[in-house]
């Protein structure tokens, strides 16, 4: 049986994209979004990966879809949490609640996934636990008041795993994407931007298969990725 990956937030962009690299590579994947539809689209071009509608936030759900997809297809290898939920204005026009969603899907749904999937690695003796987040994970600038709070809580929450399960076996690296990502929407907000403005998703994918494959004597926790021409 081939080994099982199961990726969150799997939406046209990176998600699709993480699924595609994954099966390339080797695996089953079992693909987590809110979008059936987009799913059964995907899983009817990509045997080897399947659907598992859910909405990350939905803790029940979320575990009950963990354990179908582990009677389907066993532990996972590799979990990664690509899920996001973003708000974009000052502190005083982002509503408490929206907050409060993108805290549940960047950080409590990371904290349910790695619940659920590290005992069954460390029993394993390995698995990797990969998370996508950005540079707001490390700044608070003015009108990401509704989302930097939570990213930087996804990240802390992620090296604390890390030194937690990294000597039980279990990798756990972030990967930091400073970049607008390539999908329709930025397309429309930047139409002005050259090609190499953007960051492909497909790119973003390498990165993180290399980061769950790397040599247990080189692994990293705190990855970034940018493209050339960005001003860091």
């Amino acid at each position: 049986m081939k080994p099982l990956a199961i990726v969150t937030g799997v939406g046209p962009g990176t998600g699709s994209s993480l699924v595609r690299r994954f099966v390339d590579g080797g695996y089953q994947v079992a693909m987590i979004a809110r979008d059936a539809s987009r799913l059964d689209a995907l899983a009817a071009e990509l045997p080897d990966a399947f659907a598992v509608p859910c909405d990350v936030t939905d803790t029940p759900a979320l575990l009950a879809a963990l354990e179908a997809t582990r009677a389907r297809a066993g532990v996972p290898a590799v979990v990664v949490h690509n899920a996001v939920g973003g708000a974009f204005a000052n502190f005083m026009d982002v509503a408490p609640e929206t907050l409060q969603t993108n805290f549940d899907i960047n950080v409590m749904a990371l904290f349910q996934l790695a619940r659920w999937a590290a005992p069954l690695m460390i029993e394993q003796g390995k698995g990797a636990i990969m998370v996508s987040g950005n540079t707001s994970a490390q700044r608070g600038k003015a009108m990401f008041a509704g989302f930097a709070p939570t990213k930087a809580a996804q990240r802390i929450l992620a090296e604390s795993l890390a030194r937690d399960l990294g000597p039980k076996g279990v990798h756990v690296a972030y990967l930091v994407i400073d970049a607008v990502i390539d999908v329709p929407w930025t397309r429309q907000a930047f139409p002005q931007a050259e090609d190499d403005f953007f960051i492909k998703p497909s790119a973003i994918a390498d990165e993180i298969f290399h980061l769950a494959h790397q040599d247990r004597s080189a692994w990293s926790f705190l990855a970034e990725v940018r493209p050339f021409r960005e001003n860091w």
